[in-house]
């Protein structure tokens, strides 16, 4: 049997909002090549993701893993802030 938290997904991304107790609004953008045309594809997101202790700020790159629902929106968590301001 696989341990669960190898199956969970893992994203990067930067803080684009600290202004709620306990959530974060962290934006993720990937960069992939058309199938057909090989041109440059930006894919970008939103991602509430709970922070516990509040302890990141507007700005950090953080990186956050897939969770139980926590929330109607929230089912990501704080991993860990990879650059520090």
């Amino acid at each position: 049997m696989k341990n669960k938290i190898n199956n969970r997904k893992i994203r990067e991304g930067i803080i684009i909002s600290d202004k709620m107790n306990k959530t974060r609004i962290v934006y993720y953008n990937k960069k992939k090549n058309h199938k057909k045309y090989k041109k440059k594809i930006f894919k970008k997101k939103k991602y509430f993701v709970h922070d516990e202790k509040n302890i990141t700020k507007k700005g950090q790159y953080v990186k956050i893993m897939e969770t139980r629902p926590l929330s109607k929106k929230k089912c990501w968590i704080i991993k860990e802030i990879i650059n520090k301001k």
